[in-house]
């Protein structure tokens, strides 16, 4: 289930969407602090969080959700939108360095899929960083975000998906302690919610930035041992007396008919 994609812009405009913008902006500058000469392309709704590297990375294609819909950004530039399917990207293999997922994952109707077509369109030892709502958070429960629509994740449940897609995570950030509220004292001290809740209680932050690294050897499936199999091959070439089959044994004939009391006498 996607939200539209009118309803997504109006959320980031609003305050409590200004707030989440802010922050989790700052954690994807830290994880990627420079883009110089890279290529960006962004899957769910990315473009709150494009705008640091407008004008840094070679090329930002933000790639939204048939279902949710598209719209132009930036507003003073080229279009860098468009709209598709998650499972088939138009996108050339191994044409971008990075790959940015927000709002997009827990809303797909096929996890894989969409993991599948993001390692294909990576270069090798490209990286994926997904932004999902964390299960245990209090944003996963609320239906004013974009965060609390779709499935959330724990982080375990997280890394095991990229894992299985040939993707190899290389670390987990925990974001969005503050509560999804309107409360101006919330929105004012956001930086302080992120600080102390990062400290305190990290398993019940809002949402989980997963930092993976595309991997090219699970690509390649492990060979197995092959199983032997016992198939009974009777032999019918005749054998010397006194000489037992390897693969049979000899057994004894019973009487076909019981001998009468003279006989066993005798």
């Amino acid at each position: 289930m996607h939200l539209d994609v009118r309803d997504m812009r109006d959320f980031y405009l609003s305050p409590l969407g200004r707030m989440v913008r802010q922050i989790v902006s700052a954690h994807v500058r830290l994880i990627w602090p420079n883009l110089a000469a890279m290529r960006l392309a962004g899957i769910g709704h990315p473009t709150p969080y494009f705008r640091p590297y407008l004008g840094e990375a070679e090329r930002l294609i933000a790639v939204m959700p048939a279902a949710q819909g598209v719209l132009h950004w930036p507003r003073e530039g080229p279009n860098v939108t468009l709209l598709a399917y998650d499972h088939a990207l138009p996108l050339d293999d191994a044409s971008v360095d990075r790959v940015l997922i927000i709002h997009g994952l827990e809303a797909s109707n096929d996890h894989a899929a969409l993991l599948r077509e993001v390692w294909r369109v990576l270069v090798p030892s490209g990286r994926l960083l997904l932004i999902v709502p964390h299960r245990a958070g209090l944003w996963a429960s609320s239906d004013k975000t974009p965060f609390g629509i779709g499935r959330p994740y724990s982080k375990s449940q997280a890394c095991r998906l990229i894992s299985d897609c040939m993707f190899e995570p290389m670390g987990a950030k925990p974001l969005l302690f503050a509560p999804p509220t309107t409360w101006r004292f919330v929105l004012g001290s956001a930086k302080s919610w992120e600080r102390i809740g990062a400290n305190l209680w990290p398993g019940f932050s809002g949402a989980i930035a997963i930092e993976a690294e595309k991997q090219l050897y699970g690509a390649i499936p492990k060979a197995r041992k092959a199983r032997g199999v016992k198939i009974f091959v009777p032999e019918l070439a005749p054998r010397p007396a006194g000489t037992a089959s390897a693969r049979t044994r000899m057994l004894p004939l019973a009487d076909p008919l019981p001998r009468s009391r003279a006989e066993r006498a005798a």
